[in-house]
């Protein structure tokens, strides 16, 4: 009794199979009578079920029925212009994905071994003949979608154009490798940014490295700079710091020029929390390229922020001698004396009265003359305070060092210095 139950369970098993091939050849019926959406309606659950036994053959059906499709469409297609009848772009596009996208699924089973442990492919030879120029058809489906705005449907069809040459069923094929297509590294290029907008950022790198490998200047520019971008935005752990660090300022050296890079190393350095660190690269920055004034700028911000007054008018003023116009620098200059003064005065000051010494107040006096210099050359290059608000120092020193004249000279511009 037992034997006849596992007889009859295999029976049943060996029919649903038989019936599941049944229905890839029943689809093959179906798209040549060009009822193509049919026929992929039907062949659809035999390529996942695992009672097909042939799932090469299935995926290679599945891509003949969407390669007969965008043939049929194609020839419309081809003569619309003189015919000016109307045909499915979208189904043209699509069909042409479809196709090598199952050509491909194909070929992963066509490769297993069988029973004996050998391989022996059936479709490759196939595949290789009728896809080998199939990959201009990927990069205007692509472009269709990208018009649409379809974004998701254009990196796919761009991906898949890129990766037809790193597929098995070509690996072999010398002359399909060798050169590459006029647009392969703008292809990859788009891969790469499209990648990046929707946050996939390990691909968006590996594609930028492809694009890299331009001999165009401008590509390799901006291959750079998706990497750089999507290195920052992925960093998880110490280690993609650390990754993202090292990249910027491999481009930073090989492009000193490049303000974006000085201004991504500040900005790191800025949110590290790690103030030893930021100072060496600050001094490391001084001695490469002492005639970057930004770098004088932040040394001078750094300093400034740590209260050490003289170390910062020292770089702000390595900045102005670089570029005598730069308003700011001229300011902090000032702001950064005045607040010498200031400290001076408190340590200077009788520890209980708080009276200055005609001497020490000289002193003072001596070092807000200093700061005045710099507060009213600012005053000179921006009378109207649009990048510095250098009325209220100004006026608290006319005030320190008692000119009145001055002071009611400010106060006719702004009452609201006497307050």
């Amino acid at each position: 009794m037992k034997k006849l139950m596992m007889m009859a369970l295999m029976a049943a098993a060996a029919t649903t199979a038989f019936a599941q091939d049944a229905v890839v050849k029943e689809a093959k019926k179906l798209a040549a009578k060009g009822n193509f959406d049919e026929a992929v309606k039907l062949i659809k659950p035999a390529l996942t079920s695992n009672e097909t036994l042939d799932k090469a053959a299935a995926w290679n059906q599945y891509s003949d029925i969407y390669y007969k499709k965008y043939e049929k469409i194609g020839e419309v297609q081809a003569k619309s212009a003189v015919t000016h009848e109307t045909f499915d772009t979208l189904g043209l596009y699509e069909a042409a994905v479809n196709a090598w996208e199952a050509a491909i699924k194909c070929d992963e089973f066509d490769q297993l071994p069988d029973a004996k442990g050998k391989v022996k492919p059936r479709f490759r030879s196939g595949a290789q003949t009728r896809f080998k120029l199939h990959g201009v058809q990927l990069v205007q489906a692509g472009q269709f979608e990208y018009q649409k705005k379809n974004y998701d449907a254009a990196l796919k069809a761009w991906k898949l154009y890129v990766q037809m040459k790193e597929t098995p069923i070509y690996a072999n094929v010398a002359d399909f490798q060798n050169p590459k297509d006029p647009f392969y590294y703008d292809i990859t290029y788009y891969v790469a940014f499209l990648s990046y907008q929707q946050k996939l950022y390990d691909q968006a790198m590996a594609f930028a490295k492809k694009t890299a490998e331009s001999d165009n200047p401008e590509k390799q520019k901006d291959a750079s700079e998706i990497m750089l971008f999507a290195m920052k935005d992925n960093c998880k752990t110490q280690a993609d710091s650390l990754n993202y660090l090292a990249y910027l300022k491999e481009q930073h050296k090989a492009d000193p020029e490049e303000s974006r890079y000085f201004n991504l190393l500040m900005d790191y350095y800025n949110h590290a929390n790690d103030p030893a660190a930021k100072l060496a690269w600050i001094e490391e920055e001084t001695t490469i390229n002492p005639q970057n004034k930004l770098v004088w700028a932040v040394k001078g911000e750094t300093m400034m922020n740590s209260e050490k007054w003289d170390e910062a008018v020292e770089a702000f003023k390595k900045a102005v001698e670089i570029d005598p116009q730069w308003t700011p620098c001229v300011f902090n200059i000032g702001i950064c004396l005045n607040s010498k003064a200031i400290a001076l005065n408190d340590q200077l000051a009788d520890k209980k009265t708080m009276a200055l010494t005609p001497e020490n107040a000289e002193k003072v006096k001596a070092v807000l003359r200093d700061a005045l210099v710099y507060l009213e050359k600012t005053r000179e290059l921006d009378p109207d305070q649009l990048d510095t608000k250098w009325a209220y120092p100004l006026y608290r020193i006319y005030y320190s060092l008692q000119d009145k004249a001055k002071m009611a000279e400010l106060e006719a511009i702004d009452p609201s210095l006497k307050n």
